[in-house]
């Protein structure tokens, strides 16, 4: 069962994080946006101190127990954030007007072709490596070098990423029990559909201009399938907006929610 964990008051504002994080993916901004809202953050199922569930390894699986939490803790219609599979899920419930405000920062699901073998074939052989690597990457993540090793699909300046919060973040990815079901189901499932229920608040969709994981020629897709939806691009930025560009990411965050 989804449980959260809450900091600042104001407007509530929920954080969903991305594939193989955890409610610590949010670090870099969570202080910034709990100074004006009261954040809400959580652990998906499989992720994190979450135990996973029986569909946990399934996108589908994963909006099903994020509803339940909606319902179960009186958050229909809270505002949200997503990043990466997470924002693919914010999408997904502001569609089912599930969602207040939602703001989506470089979301997965609209890979096509190549594309999709492209993200199986590089994330699922991450996750191999960082198995592997896993007893050494608090070492590894402490050096410029070693976060550019690890991290140079994933963010436009890895070097000068904190040591800490790099090792957090890959420990949490070689852990997650279900990654590599979610890279299947994922990689193979059908491409995200819209727009946004008549319910569901306004749509911004957030973008890295290096994101070398959803390439920035899929933000033509998104913003087809949510023609409502307003895009940001972030310059200097890749796949995670949060870790490159966090001052801006507060900001976008704050104004579109």
């Amino acid at each position: 069962m989804i449980q959260d964990t809450r900091s600042g008051s104001g407007e509530k504002l929920l954080l969903i994080h991305g594939l193989g994080s955890s409610a610590r993916g949010w670090d870099t901004i969570r202080s910034d946006l709990a100074a004006q809202r009261e954040v809400i953050v959580i652990d998906l199922p499989g992720h994190g101190g979450v135990a996973a569930e029986r569909d946990s390894g399934t996108f589908a699986g994963l909006v099903r127990s994020v509803e339940e939490y909606l319902t179960a803790a009186g958050l229909d219609g809270v505002d949200m954030v997503g990043s990466s599979m997470g924002a693919r899920i914010v999408l997904e419930l502001a569609r089912r007007g599930r969602a207040g405000d939602v703001v989506a920062l470089d979301p997965g699901g609209f890979w096509r072709g190549w594309e999709r073998n492209f993200f199986k074939t590089t994330i699922g052989a991450s996750g191999k490596l960082l198995r592997a690597l896993r007893l050494a990457l608090p070492t590894i993540a402490s050096s410029g070098v070693g976060r550019t090793a690890l991290l140079a699909q994933l963010s436009a300046r890895p070097w000068a990423l904190d040591g800490k919060m790099v090792a957090t973040e890959l420990q949490s990815f070689a852990t997650t029990p279900t990654l590599d079901a979610l890279v299947r189901d994922l990689g193979d499932g059908p491409e995200q559909t819209g727009p946004a229920a008549s319910a569901s608040g306004r749509v911004t969709i957030g973008w890295g201009r290096q994101d070398r994981l959803c390439l920035p020629r899929q933000a033509e897709r998104a913003m087809a399938a949510f023609p409502a939806a307003t895009l940001h691009w972030f310059d200097r930025c890749g796949h995670f907006p949060m870790w490159d560009q966090p001052e801006e990411t507060v900001r976008l965050i704050l104004r579109s929610t």
